[in-house]
C-alpha cells in the first residue's frame, strides 16, 4: 500500500527537479516556490523511506536511488496521462469524435446547416448524426452517449444537469392531403374535425406530446387509425389519405407538394421550441464549445430570415 506521502504531484516535482537540476529552475518551470519544491522533494524521501539526494551546500546531489525513480517515474507518468486520454475519450471528452443527436424533421434543414457549419469551424470533428425521440435523445445524452442534442422543449424547461440554447420556434399545422375538404379554409378549429380520422408518432416523440396537448385543448380523444415512428412516415400516410396530423411547418418546403399545412384556431394553436441541450457538466469540452458557437449563429440568421434582414 502506498504511503499517503507519495503523490503524482510530487512525483512531477522530483522529475522536473531531475531534468532542470536545480530548485531555482524546477520552481520556474512550475511556477512555485524553491520552498515548496524542497518540500516535496523531502516528503517524497519520507513517504518512500529512503533518501533521494545527498546535501552538498546548497545542492542536492542525486542518489542511485534518484536515478531509479526518474526511469520509472517517468514511465508512470506517461502510463497514467495515456490512462486519463484513454478513459475521457470512452467518454467521448477532446476526442475527434462528436455525437450528435437530433429529431428527424429537424434533418430537413436545420442539421444539414449545422453540421455544415461546424466542420467549417473544425475540419477534423468527426461527425456522427442519431435521429430518434426527444425521449430517447434525452436518455443518450444523459447516458453519455450523445454529445449533443436538437430536440423539441417546453418553454419552461429547467433542468439543473443541462444547458439549453434555444434555436428558433415552429407553429404546429393541421396537415391535411391535397385536395381535402379544409383545402381552401385560411385557419381550421381542431374541434370540427373530432369525428375525423388521424395519424399520430408514436410516444416519446415531441410531435406527439404536442398533438394530444392540442386536442385535449379540442375537448375530444382523435381517433388514430396508426401510430408511426418516423414523421416521414407520417407524412406519407398523410397523403395516402390514411387521416390527418399534426406537423411543424418545418416541413412544409419540402413536403408541400404532398400535404397541405392549415393553421390552426385558438385554443388549439401551439408552437415547438427547438434548442441544442448539452450537459451543463460538459460545457466547456471544446467540441461542445464549437457547437454551442455554430448554433447561436444558426439562431441569429434564421431570426433575421424570418424577419427579412
Amino acid at each position: 500500500m502506498l504511503d499517503d506521502a507519495i503523490t503524482l504531484k510530487k512525483l512531477e516535482v522530483f522529475l522536473t527537479f531531475m531534468q532542470t537540476g536545480t530548485l531555482a529552475e524546477a520552481a520556474a518551470a512550475l511556477n512555485m516556490s524553491t520552498v515548496s519544491i524542497h518540500r516535496a522533494i523531502h516528503s517524497l524521501e519520507e513517504g518512500l523511506k529512503c533518501p533521494l539526494f545527498r546535501q552538498e551546500g546548497r545542492l542536492l546531489t542525486p542518489l542511485p536511488s534518484a536515478r531509479v525513480l526518474e526511469e520509472q517515474g517517468r514511465q508512470v507518468l506517461a502510463a497514467m496521462e495515456e490512462a486519463i486520454k484513454a478513459t475521457r475519450e470512452t467518454a467521448g471528452i477532446h476526442s475527434s469524435q462528436f455525437k450528435l443527436g437530433a429529431l428527424y424533421s429537424l434533418t430537413l434543414a436545420t442539421v444539414p446547416k449545422l453540421i455544415a457549419g461546424l466542420k467549417l469551424r473544425k475540419g477534423d470533428l468527426n461527425i456522427e448524426l442519431t435521429l430518434d425521440s426527444n425521449q430517447v435523445l434525452f436518455r443518450k445524452l444523459r447516458a453519455l452517449e450523445l454529445d449533443a442534442i436538437l430536440v423539441s422543449l417546453d418553454r419552461d424547461f429547467s433542468e439543473p444537469d443541462c444547458l439549453a440554447l434555444p434555436l428558433f420556434s415552429d407553429d404546429i399545422f393541421l396537415a391535411a392531403p391535397l385536395g381535402s375538404p379544409y383545402a381552401d379554409c385560411q385557419s381550421v378549429g381542431l374541434p370540427e374535425l373530432k369525428d375525423a380520422t388521424f395519424v399520430t408518432l408514436t410516444q416519446g416523440f415531441a410531435t406527439y406530446t404536442d398533438s394530444f396537448r392540442a386536442f385535449e385543448r379540442a375537448g375530444f380523444t382523435p381517433n388514430v387509425v396508426m401510430q408511426v415512428s418516423d414523421i416521414f412516415s407520417l407524412i406519407s400516410m398523410v397523403s395516402a389519405g390514411m387521416g390527418y396530423a399534426l406537423l411543424p411547418g418545418r416541413v412544409e418546403a419540402v413536403f408541400e407538394n404532398k400535404i397541405q399545412l392549415i393553421p390552426l384556431k385558438d385554443p388549439c394553436r401551439m408552437q415547438q421550441h427547438i434548442a441544442m441541450v448539452c450537459l451543463a457538466s460538459r460545457e466547456r469540452d471544446p467540441r461542445i464549445l464549437h457547437c454551442i458557437a455554430e448554433c447561436r449563429a444558426y439562431a441569429r440568421q434564421y431570426l433575421q430570415e424570418k424577419q427579412g434582414v
